[in-house]
């Protein structure tokens, strides 16, 4: 047909074809098959690559619709000839690599992913949008940790009344007046009430973040932790007369990372060091009211001797971060007075002063 495109590989994929309304298709073959493209609709670029020779690739013919041009040019995504047909979803040359497996593909990201492109506003130009993806990534990511997140609470929270099978809550209009490293949303929206009934529309703000991971390194042997400081520019904004914050480990969760490998990750960029076994301590949205953050936070086995402290971090995102070696003791007695002013860290301080003897005793058996 004229105008028609063929899908391959993860744009013929059904999750991202629902996604982007392309639920009605006509089903066909190409000649060939498709390598590489484990990240594609993950990072920008990155699609599979056509191969000549023998095999069959599955596809599917559909009409071209805005979303499906919006969603292939933030992707940097252009239609090739193949088989006098225009295709989209792989690339004509390229590297050859391992063979593309859609049941390998983390599809339920890029779909996400998808979503979260095809959501921002039609005035912000693809390219703005392109330059966002890794963060975008991150929020799509957070965004499904959360769907699999049990319902925390012990049944105690939440409306009462669930007489209809509607939602508890309804979004009316998202909007984002920024949007850049992080992005600010706006939502109106109403919800159920506690006692009964929807509340009236209400417009709330929220700062989206994404998931990060805190870890303090802590040396059950010699009964020491690590910790770091360096310039934070919240408390500078605030007007804190000491922004460098006595703080631990911690960054951001990547797109695709769990994060038990984002702590192990951030521990070698922050400083250098390698952990052990990791202990899940208190998971926790630190201010639900705004901030669209969700920690994982962790104390971890580490080897610390006195030499394991030092200056580090990626010259990459201008870090500038010093790390210190102290007894355990020491860190609770920092927190008791009030000398830790870093959340996070505070409340792994006192996590681990309740359980730092039954770990011991865990680690001791191992």
């Amino acid at each position: 047909m004229n105008g028609e495109l063929v899908l391959v590989g993860p744009m013929a994929h059904p999750m991202v074809r629902n996604v982007l309304g392309l639920t009605v298709g006509r089903e066909m073959t190409l000649d060939g098959r498709l390598t590489g493209g484990m990240r594609a609709g993950i990072a920008r670029h990155g699609w599979p690559v056509w191969q000549q020779g023998p095999g069959q690739i599955a596809a599917v013919a559909v009409a071209p619709t805005p979303a499906l041009m919006r969603y292939a040019e933030v992707m940097g995504l252009a239609p090739v000839p193949l088989q006098g047909m225009r295709v989209l979803g792989a690339l004509a040359q390229g590297p050859g690599g391992i063979p593309w497996d859609d049941h390998q593909w983390p599809a339920h990201l890029a779909a996400e992913i998808a979503q979260e492109v095809l959501a921002q506003p039609a005035q912000i130009a693809a390219a703005v949008i392109a330059s966002r993806l890794p963060m975008i990534g991150v929020w799509a990511d957070s965004r499904l940790r959360a769907k699999a997140t049990p319902p925390a609470g012990g049944g105690l929270v939440g409306p009462i009344d669930h007489s209809d099978d509607t939602a508890d809550w309804q979004l009316v209009q998202r909007s984002q007046p920024y949007a850049d490293f992080f992005a600010v949303e706006e939502w109106r929206l109403s919800h159920r009430l506690i006692s009964g009934g929807w509340s009236a529309e209400v417009k709330r703000a929220g700062f989206v973040m994404g998931d990060a991971v805190v870890v303090l390194p802590w040396d059950p042997v010699r009964d020491r932790v690590l910790l770091i400081d360096q310039f934070r520019v919240a408390p500078a904004m605030r007007g804190d007369p000491q922004p460098w914050l006595l703080e631990t480990i911690a960054g951001r969760i990547d797109v695709g990372e769990t994060p038990e490998i984002a702590a192990r990750r951030e521990a070698m960029e922050e400083a250098r060091l390698p952990l052990g076994q990791l202990f899940p301590a208190i998971h926790n949205y630190p201010s639900p009211g705004a901030v669209g953050e969700f920690l994982y936070l962790y104390v971890a086995q580490a080897d610390l001797p006195d030499d394991a402290a030092g200056i580090h971090g990626l010259d990459s995102e201008h870090e500038d971060i010093r790390s210190h070696i102290l007894p355990r003791e020491q860190l609770q007695s920092l927190t008791a007075t009030g000398q830790v002013s870093n959340g996070p860290l505070a409340l792994l301080a006192m996590w681990l002063q309740l359980n730092h003897t039954r770990l011991q005793q865990e680690l001791a058996a191992t």
